[in-house]
């Protein structure tokens, strides 16, 4: 069987956000998701993590930074999902440690999507025995 094509997709929609969505992301800074992102919903909060959010995005360029995990989860729905963009193709960050991350602050990942040329991005959610 073929493996599917997603790169025509947009890029909102690869990371779920529907028409009037609450989304908070910190740490990103790319045009093309903020141009999605404003034409897709009002309920956006940028370089901000809001409380009870659809769609919530941590940018992270190092290990450090995978902290902002925690602080995520801590401002999701619990239908919600979480999304960690970190960059591709470097040995100080790699998937490895992303699903290391959200599997320690309680997540299950189940997504992962090309963000940019040079980013890529991988969702978590609740567990369904944890959500409530």
């Amino acid at each position: 069987m073929p493996d599917k094509d997603y790169s025509h997709r947009l890029l909102i929609d690869k990371l779920g956000v529907k028409p009037g969505a609450r989304v908070c992301w910190t740490g990103i800074d790319d045009p093309l998701f903020l141009d999605q992102v404003a034409d897709r919903t009002e309920n956006r909060f940028a370089d901000r993590l809001e409380c009870d959010c659809d769609v919530v995005l941590v940018g992270v360029e190092d290990q450090a930074g995978l902290a902002r995990i925690t602080e995520g989860k801590a401002c999701l729905k619990p239908a919600g999902g979480l999304w960690v963009v970190y960059p591709k193709g470097v040995k100080h960050v790699t998937q490895a440690h992303v699903m290391q991350f959200g599997l320690a602050a309680g997540l299950v990942d189940n997504k992962v999507a090309s963000f940019s040329a040079t980013h890529s991005a991988m969702r978590f959610v609740f567990r369904r025995a944890d959500r409530a």
